[in-house]
C-alpha cells in the first residue's frame, strides 16, 4: 500500500499560482506600474516581511484535473522538487500579508493616501511647468 501524502487530500493548490518578487516601489511611477499589473485578470500583489511580490493565478499545465497529480512528476522542474509539504498551502492557513492588492482600484486608493489626495493635480502642474520650460528652450 502506498504511503499517504498531504497531496492526496489537496487540489494542487501550490500548482495553481506562482508568486515572484518585484522591486519595492519608491515613487508614484513605480506604484503606477504595479497598478498596471493589477489591471490584468488573475493578478494580485502582496507585501510579506517587507518584500513585494506579484502573484499570478495560473494553473500549471502539467496538473491533471482528475486527481490533481503532476503528469511530469519524475521530470518536474527544480523549483517543484524543492517545495515541501511543511510549507503547504493546504496546512498553512491564512496568509498574514502586510498589504494585499487584488485590483487596480485598491492600488489607486492606496496611492492617493500615500502621496496625498492632491497628487494628480501636482503631477499635472509639474507636467505643465516642464512643457512650458521646453517651449522656452526652443525659442
Amino acid at each position: 500500500m502506498a504511503k499517504k501524502s498531504l497531496c492526496d487530500d489537496c487540489s494542487g493548490l501550490c500548482c495553481r499560482y506562482f508568486a515572484l518578487p518585484i522591486e519595492t516601489p519608491d515613487d508614484w511611477d513605480d506604484y503606477d506600474d504595479i497598478r498596471w499589473y493589477l489591471c490584468h485578470r488573475d493578478i494580485t500583489v502582496f507585501v510579506e516581511d517587507g518584500d513585494w511580490y506579484i502573484n499570478v493565478k495560473n494553473k500549471c499545465r502539467h496538473l491533471r484535473d482528475k486527481d490533481h497529480r503532476c503528469t511530469i512528476y519524475e521530470k518536474r522542474p527544480k523549483i517543484c522538487r524543492k517545495y515541501h509539504t511543511k510549507e503547504c498551502d493546504l496546512t498553512e492557513g491564512e496568509y498574514d500579508y502586510e498589504l494585499h492588492f487584488t485590483d487596480d482600484k485598491q492600488m489607486e486608493e492606496y496611492m492617493k493616501i500615500k502621496f496625498d489626495n492632491n497628487v494628480t493635480e501636482k503631477r499635472k502642474d509639474k507636467q505643465r511647468a516642464q512643457k512650458k520650460a521646453r517651449k522656452k528652450v526652443k525659442k
